[in-house]
């Protein structure tokens, strides 16, 4: 079941409060609702692109891992 719009609101003020509560000590100045807006869209898409990094480095290992391929003219096999 999808959250309301009104939950959803709520949950985004929650994290703006919270990114701001986090960041403006670490900061040394206020963040305004934008400013905190923009640096909790940063951080998310920061560990989206490690996440996504992880996912093609499992695929790769795992497709190293798969049966041996038959060697090529002059080179030897494993």
């Amino acid at each position: 079941m999808k959250p309301s719009h009104a939950a959803n609101d709520n949950l985004k003020d929650e994290l703006i409060g919270r990114t701001r509560q986090l960041w403006q000590p670490r900061l040394g100045r206020d963040l305004s609702r934008e400013d905190a807006r923009q640096v909790a869209a940063n951080v998310t898409g920061f560990f989206a692109i490690l996440a996504e990094w992880s996912q093609v480095e499992r695929l790769a290992v795992a497709n190293d891992n798969q049966a041996p391929t038959k060697p090529h003219h002059g080179e030897v096999s494993q």
